[in-house]
Formats: C-alpha cells, structure tokens, sequence
C-alpha cells in the first residue's frame, strides 16, 4: 500500500509509516511538500483546513503524477484558545483514493504566554522553538511536544496518536461511511 504524506518532515513521514503500519501489512510512506494554503502558524479551524488543502493537493498529485497512492496524509499543527489559555495541537486528515475522509487530533497542550505571543504574531512555533531551546529544526527531532514533556513524548508519538484516531473511520467503514451512501442513494 502506497500513502503520500503531505510534507518532507521525516517525522510527518516516520509517525505515517508507525501509524498505518499497526493496520496495514505492506505499507510504503512518501513525503512530498504541498502547500497548506492557511498562514505558516494556523489559528482555531485553519488547522482543520490547513490538514485538509493538504490531503486534498496529495491527491490532484497522485493523479497528475501517478503514484498509485491509495491514502494521503495532511498533518497541520495549529494553536486554539479555550478557557482563556492557549493551546497547540496538531490535525491529521487522512483521504482515500474514494474520496473517504477522516480526522484526528494530536493531543492539546497549553503554552507557555511568552511563546504564544509569538505565534499570534505569525511566528511558526517550530522557529519559536528553534529560539528558545538554542537548536535549529527541532521540529525534525522532538518539537515542541519533546522539549516541555523532558522527551517523554517526542513529536513523532505525538502524531502517531493522532493518525491513529483518524484512521478509525477507515477502520469501521460501516459506521462511518454507510450514512454517505444512504445519502447519495435518498437523493437520486
């Protein structure tokens, strides 16, 4: 099975393989830079749609291209305030070749007020990182995720639980999907 990631980042890329891996016997991942088409540092649903642009671009380049991908992966990570505190979390869409979707979240955690002041400023938390921990492309290694959890969880894990959930829909067709069918055949 073929599934195109929708960056080059080694860790989108290992966290996809990890991920599909646990469901799939033969499963051969391939990174390629789309565009997300939301501002470098999404904010709330422009993660959501960040995730999904890239999915979709995924696959308008299996088919001018012809990879023979059957999933494409958009992973988009974003910031969200609830209870007036700010969060950062990261999206995964997962399409398939039938135009199935499915979504997953990384888990949420709060920032730090310093860093998100940057974010909100349209600073990329993976240079914000880089910054403060005096390192350059943490976001390739453990991200933000590594650093505050002292490498308990590193960003790969991180994704890996994310993609995970938004196979699920993949992995239980019937409950997911069977409703789009009945809709399409109540409308004809």
């Amino acid at each position: 099975m073929k599934v195109l990631v929708g960056s080059r980042n080694p860790v989108k890329v290992a966290a996809t393989a990890e991920a599909f891996s646990k469901y799939f016997d033969i499963v051969d991942v391939v990174g390629i830079s789309v565009n997300s088409n939301v501002p470098n540092q999404p904010v709330d649903t422009e993660t959501f749609v960040g995730a999904r642009n890239r999915a979709f671009e995924l696959t308008m380049a299996n088919e001018a291209r012809n990879f023979g991908a059957e999933f494409f992966v958009g992973i988009e990570g974003g910031i969200k305030k609830l209870y007036d505190r700010w969060f950062t979390f990261g999206v995964m869409c997962i399409m398939d070749n039938t135009e199935r979707v499915g979504y997953g979240t990384a888990p949420f955690f709060e920032l730090p007020s310093q860093i998100t002041k940057e974010l909100l400023n349209g600073v990329e938390l993976g240079d914000v990182m880089d910054t403060l921990i005096g390192e350059r492309n943490t976001k390739e290694r453990q991200g933000a995720v590594g650093h505050f959890t002292n490498g308990v969880m590193d960003r790969k894990a991180y994704y890996v639980a994310g993609l995970v959930v938004a196979l699920i829909p993949f992995l239980n067709p019937d409950l997911y999907f069977e409703s789009i069918k009945n809709h399409e055949i109540s409308q004809d």
